[in-house]
């Protein structure tokens, strides 16, 4: 794998997985036009992403040099310049925001939103207290916003919170990883690890976990799912999230990971088993229970 392509890390586009959620939930999963259209914006949305991870370790060299991991990215390397890495950045912002505004209007405005959200991080947020990890979030929900724009689907409240409870969620173990691995050089690599502590995060990740695991079971148990899927099923996928919830604090506080959740979830097998299963498990309940697809509006 090329320098420049390593840099874009292709890896962690499985973020972008997200767009695919309001079409397995609005039950138009294999139908061939909303696919694709889903999948374009996949494609635009992994392409402002590499992008921001570009200009990420453009900012952040220095800072990359002196860690562990980290300084082994092309950028900090020395392996890809800083020229060719802005201007590739620059190519995949024009390209990805053409095809965002192509497929829709408010899918190019989602996609703007993305990239404005992640500069402002970058640039400024992600050295503010709180605000770091809430921007972060927020770019999972636009994703997931993004996915039911560009087939004209309506994307439930449900959706767009349990979202934002689980990126957050992801976000607070990744910081609290960072303050355990690097210790008391934590500050040094990146000033905002001076305003957490492990206790602090642990009381904050309580919070959203039991946020996560209660928003999702009044989800499958709400009158409004029931009648849409025409099942209660939906709530035996429950344990699943349990499990994975659980799964994943484990590695973080007994195996100290979670440093990067996408590769957490793509080398650890009983987690990525039961990411598959859960998948495996609505598609069976959603797609063979009696309700209706839900209609779609005419693409623009």
């Amino acid at each position: 794998m090329t320098p420049f392509l390593r840099a874009l890390r292709p890896h962690q586009w499985t973020k972008n997985l997200l767009v695919f959620a309001a079409l397995l939930f609005s039950k138009h999963l294999f139908e061939p036009e909303p696919f694709l259209r889903a999948f374009l914006a996949f494609v635009a949305f992994c392409g402002l992403a590499g992008a921001v991870y570009l200009w990420n370790d453009v900012a952040d060299v220095e800072q990359d040099r002196l860690h562990p991991k980290k300084r082994k990215r092309p950028i900090a390397a020395g392996e890809l310049s800083i020229r060719t890495a802005t201007l590739g950045a620059v190519a995949l912002v024009a390209l990805s925001l053409s095809l965002a505004f192509w497929l829709e209007a408010r899918v190019g405005l989602c996609a703007l939103l993305y990239l404005c959200l992640n500069l402002a991080y970058s640039f400024g947020l992600k050295h503010v207290v709180i605000l770091d990890v809430l921007s972060l979030a927020l770019g999972f929900v636009l994703r997931a916003l993004a996915g039911g724009l560009v087939i004209d689907a309506p994307v439930t409240e449900w959706l767009l919170v349990m979202t934002l409870l689980l990126a957050l969620f992801l976000g607070l173990a990744k910081r609290r990883h960072e303050i355990t691995s690097l210790g008391e050089g934590a500050s040094s690599h990146r000033a905002i690890l001076a305003e957490y502590s492990p206790y602090l995060i642990d009381q904050m990740t309580s919070v959203v976990t039991a946020s996560v695991v209660t928003a999702y079971t009044f989800y499958t148990l709400s009158p409004e799912t029931v009648q849409k899927f025409g099942t209660a099923k939906l709530s035996w996928t429950l344990p699943l999230v349990l499990y994975g919830i659980f799964r994943y604090l484990y590695l973080v506080h007994q195996k100290d990971q979670g440093d990067s959740p996408t590769d957490l979830l793509l080398t650890d097998r009983p987690l990525l088993a039961t990411v598959a299963l859960w998948v495996i498990l609505v598609i069976a309940i959603v797609y063979t229970a009696h309700g209706a697809a839900t209609p779609l509006g005419v693409p623009r």
